[in-house]
């Protein structure tokens, strides 16, 4: 069975799952990585989400406030061997009600061409490809979306 709990970046299942995502993201990345690493600090993050199957953690994700009226979506990961069961689109719908319930309508985020498996996850759920925004503007492995939910 699966369930989902709100929480923070200070949560040990959030901060391991995290930490197996900075793992497989500087192998993905390589030499690129300490480009992102920079944009990808989770400690003061007030918004995680923990999807847990069976007591186990399976599934997190983040989001950081932008703009007044945007908010990123940060931290997503689902480890190996849980993946393709859907529970990416499970954290992602979670992040999306509590966006809601922040008053936050627009939804942005930034992934990377070598996950590939992220770009179709977001696209299947409703994200559109904007031009890179912020920090992202100008690199050519980055890849940004954008969903409005109002």
């Amino acid at each position: 069975m699966m369930h989902c709990i709100r929480t923070d970046s200070t949560h040990a299942d959030f901060k391991k799952l995290v930490t197996e995502l900075d793992a497989e993201l500087r192998i993905r990345d390589g030499d690129e990585s300490e480009f992102y690493e920079q944009f990808n600090k989770s400690d003061s993050i007030k918004y995680a989400v923990v999807i847990y199957q069976d007591g186990i953690p399976v599934g997190c994700g983040a989001l950081r406030p932008y703009t007044k009226d945007s908010i990123e979506v940060k931290r997503m990961y689902v480890p190996l061997e849980h993946r393709s069961k859907g529970i990416a689109s499970l954290v992602v719908n979670e992040l999306e009600k509590w966006a809601i319930e922040l008053g936050f309508y627009h939804l942005i985020l930034e992934t990377g061409i070598r996950q590939p498996e992220a770009i179709r996850l977001y696209t299947k759920n409703g994200y559109n490809s904007i031009p890179n925004y912020g920090q992202y503007e100008g690199v050519s492995s980055s890849v940004c979306f954008e969903k409005h939910l109002k």
